[in-house]
This record gives C-alpha cells, sequence and structure tokens, in this order.
C-alpha cells in the first residue's frame, strides 16, 4: 500500500489461497475459503480503496490475479474461477471508478516461487515441468513482480485501466514443444 499524507495514492491487492483438488474432491469449506480470500477479500479491498480514492478524485489500484484468469489444469478450477473473476472485478471498477480519475488494473503472475508453490517447489518433476511451460524455463522470483506492479500504479500508466498485464516469462505466449 502506498499512502501520502494527504490520502492514499496507491494500493496493491495481492490475495491468494489454493487448494489444489479436482472439482469432485473438494468440500464445500474448501470452496468457501478459496473463494472468500482470493475474490470477496480482492471485493472489500477494491471497495475500501474505491471509495477513498474516488473521493479524492485520484488513485491507483493493482489486484493480483494469475495466468490461472486464461489457462487451467486439474485441481485448479476453483483457484482460476477466482483468478478470472478478479479480472471482471476489476474491468467493473475500473467502469465505475474511472470518471473519479482511478485506475483499476490486474497483474497476471505465472508461476512464482511463494508459499503457495512450494508444494509444487518440492516435487523436482513437477517443478521443472512448470520451468519448462515458460520462454524462460525458470520460474519466477516473487520480486520479479514489484516492477510490473510499481509500473501499473504510477503516472506512467496513466492511461491504463481496466485491463491486466501478464508477468509470466511468456508462459502464455507459448504453445507446445517442437523444435523445427
Amino acid at each position: 500500500q502506498f499512502a501520502a499524507a494527504s490520502g492514499i495514492d496507491g494500493l496493491a491487492c495481492t490475495p491468494g489461497i489454493n487448494v489444489r483438488k479436482k472439482l469432485l474432491d473438494y468440500s464445500e469449506d474448501e470452496f468457501d475459503r478459496v473463494v472468500r480470500l482470493n475474490l470477496k477479500g480482492s471485493f472489500n479491498v477494491v471497495r475500501a480503496a474505491g471509495r477513498l480514492m474516488t473521493a479524492q478524485r485520484r488513485g491507483s489500484i493493482v489486484v493480483f490475479s494469475s495466468i490461472r484468469s486464461l489457462v487451467v489444469e486439474p485441481g485448479q478450477a476453483i483457484y482460476s474461477m477466482t483468478k478470472a473473476g478478479i479480472v471482471q472485478l476489476v474491468r467493473g471498477a475500473a467502469c465505475e471508478f474511472g470518471p473519479s480519475g482511478v485506475r483499476v488494473n490486474a497483474l497476471g503472475p505465472g508461476v512464482i516461487e511463494t508459499p503457495l508453490t512450494a508444494p509444487i517447489k518440492a516435487q523436482p518433476e513437477w517443478y521443472q515441468a512448470y520451468a519448462n511451460k515458460n520462454i524462460f524455463k525458470r520460474w519466477a522470483h516473487a520480486d520479479e513482480m514489484v516492477g510490473p506492479t510499481l509500473f501499473l500504479l504510477s503516472d506512467a500508466a496513466s492511461y491504463v485501466t481496466g485491463t491486466i498485464l501478464y508477468a509470466d516469462g511468456g508462459w502464455l505466449a507459448v504453445d507446445g514443444r517442437f523444435t523445427p
């Protein structure tokens, strides 16, 4: 969160919880926990920041989504659903807050080394398969999301709102493994 003496200029919201289970194995409590933090939590943060920023007629909000807003794999349906929902929340908030001078965007990271991805990292074959999926053949470090986040929060993105910036090492750009 970036706060100025006269209000709040920018806010980054980074929700992230997942239960890696196939749909038929999910309990309602697990579903509620993932949706409550990722989606409802983001809604509450965006709404609270939006109230302050629209009143002061300026500001920028960045909510973390994921590549999972576009692509999914077994065991990721609920997480992916929430990350896609964040993109729509951002678009709606951008439409509503924009006339008051407030920008709202999403950041879509790829696979990043965090406590959330620790179970994947603990399995070398799984870890390497994820690394091989992007152009750089490696996972991102959390600090690599700072630049894209600061860009979206800054005046350098003064005409950017209602969109998602993917910082995924080219994960979404690569389709297949064929090398001629």
